[in-house]
């Protein structure tokens, strides 16, 4: 499959897969790729690839696709086995926003890692900013209030609440290398 058409192949099967099931996650969804559209000067050629993986990023949590529980590698094992997506694609999604802390946490990321080699780190990076600076009902926000929001939803006790501050510093990192991409690629003023 080639980049051009990705978008346009992308979209209805993330629709098919959450928009009845997890009405929510699938305005975030939509919301994760709109912030990818806002980067994609950055990106060039991989600007589509990135909306894309950012559409499909949470297809795990889709009840048919849940097998492991771990969203990432549930999304990506579908791509990968049922969709027979991009291999590019697949990665971004197994691996998003610090994805290997979760597995860690959940005794997977010898699978996680095994089955699925990490995508280039200015993607991963891209991928993590777009995620991070999205409301669970899809609008804009930064990374600080949107891990406070998920420590919240789950409880700080939770798998998901320790995972989401052990990767806080690694996910504000990443958010802000794209922050200094977007910086530097504006046309600076005479």
């Amino acid at each position: 499959m080639s980049h051009a058409g990705l978008t346009e192949w992308a979209y209805p099967l993330a629709e098919s897969l959450l928009s009845e099931p997890l009405p929510r996650r699938w305005k975030h969804s939509l919301g994760v790729a709109e912030r990818a559209r806002t980067i994609a000067a950055l990106l060039g050629s991989d600007a589509e690839l990135l909306e894309a993986a950012a559409v499909l990023h949470d297809i795990g949590y889709a009840p048919d696709l849940a097998k492991t529980g771990f969203h990432p590698l549930d999304g990506a094992r579908y791509l990968r086995d049922v969709a027979h997506a991009d291999e590019r694609v697949i990665h971004l999604v197994a691996h998003h926003s610090c994805a290997w802390m979760e597995a860690e946490a959940r005794g997977l990321r010898e699978e996680l890692e095994s089955e699925f080699p990490r995508e280039n780190p200015e993607l991963t990076d891209a991928l993590c900013y777009c995620d991070m600076n999205t409301t669970p009902d899809g609008t804009a926000t930064n990374p600080v209030d949107r891990i406070n929001e998920i420590a919240g939803r789950y409880g700080p006790d939770s798998l998901i609440g320790t995972f989401i501050r052990r990767a806080e510093p690694e996910i504000l990192a990443s958010t802000a290398r794209v922050l200094e991409r977007v910086a530097a690629a504006k046309p600076q003023p005479m």
